[in-house]
Order: structure tokens, then C-alpha cells, then sequence
């Protein structure tokens, strides 16, 4: 009886063991969030509409400026368009808080270019949502505010 008892101990403590060690692999990492960062401005820089898309969470929601909302599709479509251009863009000030399978993401954005024929030199605060969820990682939200 005392082999069963250890026996089953030890299966108790391999199988919590497991869980713990699934918990930890499934949490948000600072290096994925950069990941996904750099790998978003790459898109805006190449122009590359798919890139973009590949980084954005399915519910992804952009809060703009004057207060609306683009979905994931109105942004990807935007990164790939004709009508918007970059000619120059940069990131920094790039801090990130950690929770979980979460991320809020503090940056300050510049960038110069034009928007359906109007140009833009903007400098922004940007807070960036990043979400880990079944091993992928992905940005939920992003809410830029300019910095007069």
C-alpha cells in the first residue's frame, strides 16, 4: 500500500508539474512583444499589407485621433494602400508592462508621409495591446494621441 501511495504522489506531482510548466511557456515574454513590434513597423515600412495583418489579433481595434474606430481590415487595408505613404517612420521610448498573457506596450511613434493626398509629420504617444493566446501573439488594440 505504501508503493500506491507513493506511486500516486509522484504521478500528483509530474502531472502539477506539467501544468506549471504549460502556465509558464503560455506567458507573454518582453521578447515576443518586441518581436511582434518590430515585425508590425516592418510592414508599415515595406508597405506590406500581409505582414501587417499577420501581427494583428482577429478582434484587433484602432482607436484614431478624432475619436473613431478602424477595424483589422480598415487598417489592413490601409497599410497596403495607395492613398497612404511613409517616408520616413521611427520608434522609441518603447517601454512594456507585463501581466500574464498581456501587454500594454508605451511608445512615442514619428512619422512622415501622406494620407489621402494630405501630408503628415506626426510625433505620438502610442499605447500598444499585445496578447498571447494558444501560443500566438498578437495586437489587440493600438491608441496613438499627438504630442504637441
Amino acid at each position: 500500500m505504501n508503493n500506491v501511495v507513493r506511486l500516486w504522489t509522484l504521478l500528483i506531482l509530474l502531472v502539477l508539474g506539467a501544468c506549471k510548466n504549460n502556465n509558464a511557456e503560455d506567458l507573454l515574454t518582453e521578447k515576443e512583444v518586441i518581436a511582434v513590434m518590430d515585425k508590425f513597423d516592418q510592414g508599415w515600412k515595406e508597405k506590406n499589407a500581409a505582414l501587417v495583418d499577420s501581427v494583428l489579433s482577429p478582434h484587433y481595434l484602432y482607436f484614431t485621433q478624432s475619436g473613431k474606430t478602424f477595424n483589422r481590415a480598415s487598417i489592413v487595408a490601409t497599410a497596403g494602400s495607395n492613398e497612404y505613404s511613409l517616408q520616413t517612420m521611427e520608434r522609441d521610448n518603447l517601454t512594456i508592462q507585463l501581466e500574464g498573457h498581456a501587454a500594454v506596450v508605451n511608445t512615442i511613434w514619428k512619422g512622415k508621409g501622406a494620407y489621402h493626398g494630405e501630408t503628415f509629420d506626426d510625433r505620438q504617444r502610442c499605447s500598444v495591446t499585445i496578447v498571447k493566446l494558444n501560443g500566438q501573439v498578437r495586437i489587440l488594440s493600438e491608441h496613438c494621441t499627438p504630442i504637441r
